[in-house]
């Protein structure tokens, strides 16, 4: 598993940036505030994405995918919990995997096997199947927000 250790943070704070997002370093050893799963697992509060070094790159993707997704005024109300959507919890994996792209060192077939170690679940058995087979309609979501390319498959500038 992939964890912020064995990546550069300042392309973390770069990328979360982008999305007018903040990335905070939680010292070793100490709870993550908003973390839902708890353990090393990144957290949620408003626009700030909470992490450890010891927290996998893949968690602190999907949580940020969750910010991603919202309007600002809904940004300011999430702790925690982000939504109670499937649809936009399935864009959201979708949107983590093309986060891995944009961070150097790790790339969507990382974040997509790692969420598979992590205990992901989807119909066709895997996360790459998902993105690749069963995962039309977040790819829709995603576009109609104008968040994707939609005809290129990858981020929109």
């Amino acid at each position: 598993m992939l964890t912020l250790a064995a990546i550069a943070l300042a392309d973390v704070v770069a990328l979360l940036a982008r999305y007018d997002l903040q990335f905070r370093l939680v010292p070793d050893g100490e709870a993550i505030p908003g973390s839902y799963w708890g353990e090393c697992e990144a957290g949620l509060i408003g626009a700030t994405v909470y992490a450890r070094l010891d927290t996998p790159v893949h968690s602190l993707l999907h949580e940020a995918a969750h910010l991603i997704v919202l309007p600002p005024e809904r940004r300011a109300l999430v702790h925690t919990d982000a939504t109670d959507s499937v649809e936009e919890e399935d864009a959201v994996c979708v949107l983590q995997a093309l986060l891995g792209d944009a961070l150097p060192g790790v790339g969507r077939d990382r974040v997509l096997a790692d969420m598979d170690e992590w205990g992901y679940t989807f119909r066709l058995g895997s996360a790459r199947a998902y993105f690749e087979h069963d995962s039309q309609a977040a790819w829709q979501w995603l576009a109609e927000r104008g968040l994707i390319d939609a005809p290129r498959g990858r981020l929109a500038a």
